[in-house]
């Protein structure tokens, strides 16, 4: 077969994909971008003509304590999450075969019921009258009138809650095509445990540490529900604006250009960083 006609086949193969990706990403996010550049109407729809009047109004100094929240929260579940996914990993790709089905499971368990109902649990949870607060109130471990709601590290709980299958089944599946006898040289050069784990293991999972990364961060950049729920006044983040602007301002010229932003902030840097990677290969090669 001539390199044309496997170049032509591979493209072939991917259209269904690029197709997709076009469809319903490509599409949507344009039309998000050219709505911030529209004027918003009185019925709460999207107005006549152009303006720049919306991208005036983002670019107010109130925001930056809300991105400021958005980055951090969303960069501590991140580092969070991968601390507690890669030996989760580890071990799930190093027991055995009947195990490591078992552990899969109880990863996927929580797919399995509504995201809105696992969000209710922990709000049950945190109440002051949720089973608990009752139990560190009667352990000693907060007072009496302990207020587990409405705090940035409630937030943060239950961010790392959500996110975290979303970090353990990518590293998993990296740490399934590992090398384990890898480690074991490692020690028998004289490596100890955590040694050969840092300096053998997680580089060999570099690119599934990189997945499980941008996926978790990109899924709590825009997340709005939980703030919503179980944060305060003082924990919005900017997913929560988004979605004020769209369902009570009916200002969808406003949360375009505030999606749109977002939208850039996370698409840029991933371009920038795969076109270094890509750099690299060229210069090695």
């Amino acid at each position: 077969m001539s390199a044309a006609r496997k170049a032509s086949k591979q493209w072939l193969i991917t259209l269904p994909s690029l197709a997709w990706l076009a469809v319903f990403f490509v599409v949507p996010a344009v039309l998000v971008v050219v709505t911030a550049f529209r004027p918003a109407d009185l019925q709460g729809g999207v107005g006549e003509g152009w303006t720049l009047a919306t991208l005036e109004e983002v670019n107010d100094p109130a925001y930056l304590p809300i991105l400021w929240r958005t980055v951090w929260l969303s960069a501590a579940t991140t580092i969070v999450c991968l601390a507690l996914a890669l030996p989760m990993a580890f071990q799930m790709a190093r027991c055995g075969q009947r195990m490591r089905q078992v552990l899969l499971l109880m990863v996927v368990i929580p797919f399995l019921s509504n995201f809105l109902i696992r969000i209710f649990a922990w709000k049950s949870l945190l109440h002051p009258e949720g089973p608990l607060t009752k139990m560190l109130v009667a352990l000693h471990l907060a007072p009496e009138n302990a207020m587990l709601l409405n705090h940035a590290g409630t937030v943060l709980l239950v961010l790392i809650y959500t996110q975290l299958p979303f970090a353990i089944l990518p590293l998993y599946a990296a740490a399934e095509k590992f090398d384990f006898g890898l480690l074991d040289a490692a020690r028998d050069l004289g490596a100890g445990p955590w040694r050969a784990f840092s300096k053998v293991f997680i580089p060999g999972v570099r690119r599934g540490m990189i997945s499980a990364g941008v996926m978790v961060f990109v899924c709590c950049l825009g997340q709005y529900v939980i703030p919503q729920m179980v944060g305060g006044t003082s924990d919005e983040m900017l997913g929560s604006k988004i979605a004020q602007r769209v369902f009570s301002d009916r200002n969808l010229p406003h949360a375009s250009a505030l999606a749109g932003g977002l939208m850039l902030a996370v698409l840029v840097p991933m371009l920038v960083i795969a076109l270094w990677q890509q750099f690299g290969r060229k210069e090695q090669a």
